[in-house]
């Protein structure tokens, strides 16, 4: 028999701290127990299309996504089946060739802020937890991250901030933090959340024997 798997799912704005919150969840059960995968490795390819094209792609609408392959990889990790998970070039908006074979491992942890808006992924998760902070903390925190990380500029973080994710926000995410089983701040420090979650795995895991 399969091994009992857990899929847990963590939402939450742009900049909202889920990142973090996850990072630290993996700390807090070891590395050898949960395989934490991303929604952003999930973008769809734009190879087809012209660099301008890609640059006037709207990546915080759900059709930017294929979420029927993460489906797809989260109904076979949660068989105890591996996958080969796509990864995706930020700069180019492209997929990169190269696959990463990831193994199924007792705690199955997908972040992204899309998530929850899908029935066919919310369906496969088993607990879930919304990352919740005020819009003006995720501007501020998703300038620092592109600045350093993706060699953007404070305006276009700003423009791209105000034209695409925050109104997807309201449309696609926020809708979504009422039916998460867990709401934690995400101006606050995790410890106290995480216990609570390592807490309710137990109690699913004892109830599933």
């Amino acid at each position: 028999m399969t091994a009992q798997r857990f899929i847990v799912g963590v939402s939450g704005g742009s900049g909202s701290g889920k990142t973090t919150f996850c990072r630290k969840l993996v700390a807090r059960l070891g590395e050898d127990r949960v395989l934490h995968l991303s929604q952003d490795r999930y973008y769809r390819d734009l190879s087809h299309l012209t660099p301008e094209e890609r640059d006037r792609v709207n990546f915080d609408h759900p059709r930017a996504l294929q979420f029927d392959l993460l489906c797809e990889h989260l109904k076979q990790l949660k068989q105890g089946q591996p996958v080969e998970i796509p990864s995706y070039d930020f700069a180019t908006h492209t997929r990169r060739s190269e696959l990463e074979r990831a193994e199924s491992r007792p705690v199955i942890l997908i972040e992204g802020i899309l998530i929850f808006s899908q029935p066919e992924i919310f369906e496969q998760l088993q607990t879930s937890v919304f990352v919740d902070a005020p819009e003006a903390v995720r501007l501020a925190r998703r300038i620092r991250r592109d600045i350093a990380e993706r060699s953007r500029t404070k305006e276009s973080v700003e423009a791209q901030f105000f034209e695409t994710v925050a109104p997807m926000h309201n449309q696609f995410v926020e809708p979504c933090k009422t039916r998460s089983e867990q709401i934690v701040s995400g101006e606050r420090p995790f410890d106290e959340s995480i216990e609570r979650l390592v807490e309710k795995l137990k109690e699913k895991a004892e109830s599933s024997v």
